[in-house]
C-alpha cells in the first residue's frame, strides 16, 4: 500500500496558515452551489485553546467497522437478540485507527489512535514510517470476509519492527478492542500509544486526564477512556503541538509527564509502554459514555471479557448472534457470487459495508461514506458530517442494493425511516411547500443542505414500489403510506411548489429541477428525468391501488408528458463538442429547446461553459429504469461521444484502465466534463486545501459509473432474440464487474474517486488507485451488488417494468 498522507505532527504545522481559509471549506462534502449552501446546523468553532489547529482524518479508509446489532420491530432495541446496541464506529487509515463515532453514526470521538516506537536513537510513528497491509480477521474458506474485523501488519521501512493491530468493536459494550502485538526486529525498542481525541465531533473544545490507568477526554455529553491490558509505564495530556508527542518525536523521551488539562483546546495523550526485546502483546480498549465515569466502566468491562470472548460475540461465532448470522441471513449471496470474478470476496465485504454504515439509533438511516472527504487537510474547529449523512439519492442505491443481497428488513427499515427526511409543517425552519426530501440531512432529520433534487424526490417512491413488487412490503404497509408520504411526494414530482427553508425561496417547476444528481447545476437533467417519469409512474401504479384513481390517472399523464419533451430538452443536434452539428444527449439543458441550453453556472473552480460542450452518462438512467429502450437511437449515437477517449482532457468523460498483472483494459468514467471536484492537475493539492476552488481542480473517474455502463450492456443485451445469453454474461462479468473489483483497495473497500493520471500526481498514487476524496463510498458498493443481481436475474435490477411497458416498448 502506498503511503501518501504527511505525518499529523508535520501536517498541522504544514496547514497552521491555512486555518481560516480551510475552515470555510469543512462542508464541502458534496459539490453544491457553493453560493446558497450554508448549513442549516448552527454551529460555533470550538476553541483550540494554545494548541494548534487539527484537521479531520484522512478519507482513504482501508476498512471500517461496527457491532451487527438486530432489529426488534424493524428498530435497533436493547431487547433484541444482540442485547445491548453498541453505537461504537470505527476506520482504519494508513495503518492507525482513525475516526472513531459513538452515539450517532457522525459523531466523530477521536481523530486517530496510533503508536510511535522508539529505539536506540530513532523514533518512528505508524503512519510516516511503516508499509501498512490489511487482512480480515474472520474468514471463510474461500477467503471471504465474515465480519468487519480486521488485522492490520505494519512494518517499518527500515526493517527495525512490525506492529501487529487487530481491530473490532465490543457488540456488548460501546468500545473499541485493539490487540496490539509489537516485535522489535534490531535491537530493544519502546511502544507508545498516541490518542488523538476530537471529542463531540470536533477538535476542540476537549478536557482531559492521563495516567498509568487510563488516558481520558471529555467535552459536552460525551466522554472517551483508553486502558490496557497492562498499566502504562508512563503517561502525559497536553495541547496539541505542545504535547510529550513533541518531544518524543525529537528526542525519543517523553520529557516532563502533565497529568491533566483544565482548559478547553484541542488536546492530545501519550503513554509509554514497557520496551520489547523480541515481542509483547496487550490488548486496547477505548470505551465511550456520557461521562468519563461511563467510558471507564465500558472500556475495563470489555478488558475483562477478553480478547477472545469479544471477538467471537462480533463474529458471530457460537452461541453469539453477530456479523455471521448477518451474512447467513442474505439470501442471494449464493446466486450473486457466482457472478463475481474473485469468488465473491467484494461482495461479502460490500454487504458488510452497507450494514455498517447505518446508524444505530435510527434504523434504516442509510449514509453515504463513514469519512470526511479529505478529511485530513480540512480542519475539525466545528462540528460536521461529512458524507456521514443521508442523501435520499445514496440512500435508495444503498436500500435497493440490499433488497438484491436477500436482506429482507434493512430495505424495509430503510423505507419506514424516509419521513424524517421529507419536508412538511414540522421540518425545523420551513414554511414553504412540502413533500420533496432534503437535500442532505443528519441520520436524526436535521436539515443540513436545503436544495431541491428532483430524483431525490421521486427515488422514495421507487424505492416503496420495488420492495413492494419484489415482495419485500405488504400491500396494507404501502398502501398505509400513499396519504401520509407518497402522494405529498407524488404532487410536488407533478405540480412542484414554491419552497421557503433556509436560503432556498424558489419556485420549483417539474421536470427543471433545482439541482441535478451532482447538486450543482439546475436544469433539465436526463438523470433526474428518468427518476422523475419512474417515480410518477410507479406513484401512479400506488395511488390506483390505494383507491385514487384520479390522481393516479393525472400521475400518469404528467409522466407522458415529460417523457414526450425529453428529446426536445435534451438532446442537441447541433452539438459542438467535436466541433460540428452532432446528436447526442447533454448533461443538462436550460431551455426547452435543447439547441439553446445555455451555459452552466461556475462550479469547483470551473468556468460554465455551454450546456452542449459537457457531456455525462446521466442518459444510461432513461435505459436503467424503462424510460428508453437500450438500442433508441439518441443512446446509441450519445454513447460514441460519451467512449470517446481523444476528446480534450477537460471536456473527456472516459478513460480506459489497465492493472498490472492483468489482462486488457477496463473503463471508467468521470462525473461529467469540466468536471472541478478532486485533486488539483497543477499542484496535485487536495481539494478544498485552501478553503475554496481554484481553476485547475479536477474531477476524477468514479468507479460506479463502470457499474451503471455493466447494466446498460446488460438491457441492451436482453433486446436480442432469446435475450442475455451466457457469452453476454461472460463479457460483462470480464470488463464491468471484474473492472469494479480492481477499483478496490486490499481492504476490499471501493472509492468514490480514483486517480485518472491527468496533472500533477500526488505523492504515490498510481492510476486506478482511489483518491483521498472518499472510500468506502456506499454508492459504490451498492453499484456492484446490483450489477451482479443483475446478473444473475438475466436483467437490470432496478427497472421499472411498468415505466418499460409505457415507454420503452
Amino acid at each position: 500500500m502506498s503511503k501518501r498522507l504527511i505525518a499529523s505532527v508535520s501536517l498541522c504545522a504544514l496547514l497552521a496558515a491555512a486555518a481560516a481559509a480551510a475552515a470555510a471549506a469543512q462542508d464541502s462534502e458534496k459539490p453544491s452551489n457553493t453560493a446558497h449552501t450554508p448549513n442549516q446546523v448552527v454551529s460555533t468553532d470550538a476553541t483550540d485553546g494554545p494548541a494548534e489547529a487539527s484537521p479531520w482524518a484522512a478519507a482513504t479508509k482501508q476498512g471500517i467497522g461496527a457491532s451487527y446489532e438486530a432489529y426488534k420491530n424493524l428498530q435497533y432495541s436493547d431487547k433484541a437478540t444482540t442485547g445491548t446496541v453498541s453505537k461504537v464506529w470505527f476506520s482504519l487509515a494508513n495503518g492507525v485507527v482513525s475516526e472513531t463515532m459513538y452515539g450517532l453514526i457522525h459523531e466523530a470521538q477521536i481523530r486517530d489512535l496510533s503508536l510511535v516506537i522508539a529505539g536506540d536513537g530513532w523514533v518512528a510513528s505508524e503512519a510516516a514510517d511503516t508499509v501498512s497491509h490489511i487482512d480480515y480477521l474472520h474468514k471463510d474458506k474461500a477467503g471471504r470476509p465474515l465480519s468487519p474485523a480486521y488485522r492490520l501488519t505494519n512494518t517499518d521501512k527500515l526493517g527495525r519492527f512490525v506492529v501487529i493491530k487487530d481491530v473490532f468493536t465490543d457488540p456488548d459494550h460501546q468500545t473499541l478492542m485493539l490487540r496490539v502485538t509489537v516485535k522489535a526486529l534490531k535491537g530493544t525498542v519502546t511502544p507508545y500509544v498516541v490518542l488523538d481525541p476530537s471529542v463531540n465531533n470536533t477538535s476542540g473544545d476537549d478536557q482531559g486526564d492521563a495516567s498509568k490507568t487510563a488516558l481520558r477526554a471529555f467535552d459536552g455529553h460525551h466522554a472517551l477512556s483508553l486502558r490496557a491490558s497492562v498499566p502504562y509505564e508512563a503517561a502525559s495530556i497536553g495541547f496539541t503541538g505542545k504535547d510529550a508527542l513533541i518531544g518524543l518525536l525529537k528526542d525519543g523521551k517523553l520529557g516532563a509527564l502533565n497529568a491533566t488539562i483544565n482548559e478547553k483546546g484541542n488536546i492530545r495523550a501519550v503513554a509509554a509502554f514497557n520496551p520489547v526485546s523480541t515481542s509483547s502483546t496487550f490488548e486496547l480498549a477505548l470505551g465511550f459514555g456520557k461521562d468519563v465515569a461511563a467510558a471507564d466502566k465500558e472500556a475495563a468491562a470489555t478488558l475483562k471479557a477478553g480478547y477472545a470472548t469479544v471477538l467471537a460475540r462480533y463474529n458471530g461465532q457460537g452461541k453469539a448472534v453477530g456479523w455471521e448470522d448477518y451474512l447467513a441471513s442474505l439470501s442471494e449471496l449464493p446466486r450473486l457470487t457466482a457472478q463475481s470474478t474473485d469468488n465473491g470476496k467484494l461482495l461479502y465485504a460490500s454487504a458488510l459495508m452497507l450494514k455498517v454504515q447505518e446508524d444505530r439509533t435510527y434504523a434504516g438511516a442509510l449514509i453515504a461514506s463513514l469519512s470526511n472527504p479529505w478529511g485530513e487537510t480540512v480542519f475539525a474547529k466545528q462540528s460536521a458530517t461529512g458524507y456521514k449523512a443521508v442523501w435520499p439519492r445514496d440512500f435508495y442505491q444503498v436500500a435497493m442494493a440490499m433488497a438484491a443481497l436477500g436482506d429482507k428488513q434493512t430495505p424495509l427499515a430503510a423505507y419506514h425511516y424516509l419521513p424524517k427526511v421529507q419536508v412538511g409543517p414540522n421540518t425545523p425552519g420551513n414554511k414553504g411547500d412540502g413533500g420533496w426530501f432534503l437535500q442532505k440531512a443528519h441520520v436524526d432529520g436535521t436539515p443540513e443542505w436545503v436544495g431541491v433534487q428532483l430524483d431525490q424526490t421521486a427515488m422514495p417512491i421507487m424505492l416503496g414500489w420495488n420492495l413492494n413488487h419484489r415482495g419485500l412490503m405488504s400491500d396494507a404497509d404501502l398502501k398505509a403510506s400513499w396519504t401520509s408520504m407518497l402522494k405529498p411526494a407524488a404532487t410536488f414530482l407533478k405540480d412542484g411548489g414554491t419552497t421557503h427553508i433556509g436560503w432556498n425561496n424558489a419556485k420549483i417547476t417539474p421536470p427543471y429541477t433545482q439541482q441535478e444528481r451532482w447538486e450543482e447545476q439546475e436544469g433539465y437533467s436526463p438523470s433526474t428525468t428518468a427518476a422523475i417519469v419512474a417515480g410518477l409512474i410507479a406513484a401512479s401504479d400506488i395511488a390506483a391501488r390505494s383507491g385514487d384513481t384520479d390522481m393516479a390517472e393525472k400521475l400518469k399523464a404528467s409522466a407522458a408528458d415529460i417523457s414526450a419533451m425529453i428529446e426536445a430538452r435534451m438532446v442537441t443536434t447541433t452539438g459542438a463538442i467535436k466541433g460540428g452539428k452532432d446528436t447526442y444527449y447533454m448533461r443538462l439543458s436550460r431551455s426547452d429547446d435543447a439547441n439553446n441550453p445555455g451555459v452552466q453556472d461556475e462550479r469547483n473552480g470551473r468556468k460554465g461553459m455551454r450546456g452542449d460542450l459537457i457531456l455525462d452518462g446521466g442518459f444510461l438512467e432513461l435505459v436503467r429504469y424503462g424510460v428508453r429502450r437500450a438500442d433508441d437511437a439518441n443512446i446509441v449515437r450519445s454513447l460514441t461521444f460519451l467512449d470517446d477517449e481523444t476528446l480534450p482532457e477537460n471536456l473527456r468523460v472516459k478513460y480506459s484502465f489497465r492493472f498490472k498483472g492483468v489482462e486488457g483494459a477496463f473503463p471508467g468514467f468521470r462525473r461529467y466534463g469540466n468536471d472541478g471536484y478532486g485533486e488539483d492537475e497543477t499542484t496535485g493539492a487536495n481539494y478544498g486545501v485552501l478553503g475554496g476552488s481554484t481553476p485547475g481542480q479536477r474531477g476524477r473517474v468514479w468507479p460506479f459509473f463502470t457499474g451503471e455502463r455493466g447494466h446498460y450492456e446488460l438491457a441492451r443485451a436482453a433486446l436480442k432474440n432469446g435475450g442475455v445469453t451466457n457469452t453476454d454474461k461472460t463479457r460483462i462479468r470480464a470488463t464491468y464487474v471484474r473492472g469494479m473489483e480492481l477499483f478496490a483497495n486490499e481492504g476490499l473497500m471501493l472509492p468514490e474517486q480514483v486517480w485518472d493520471g491527468v496533472g500533477v500526481k500526488p505523492a504515490g498514487y498510481e492510476t486506478g488507485e482511489g483518491t483521498n476524496s472518499a472510500t468506502p463510498l456506499a454508492w459504490t458498493h451498492a453499484e456492484y451488488v446490483k450489477l451482479l443481481r443483475s446478473l444473475a436475474d438475466g436483467q437490470v435490477w432496478d427497472r421499472n417494468p411498468l415505466t418499460a411497458e409505457t415507454f420503452a416498448k
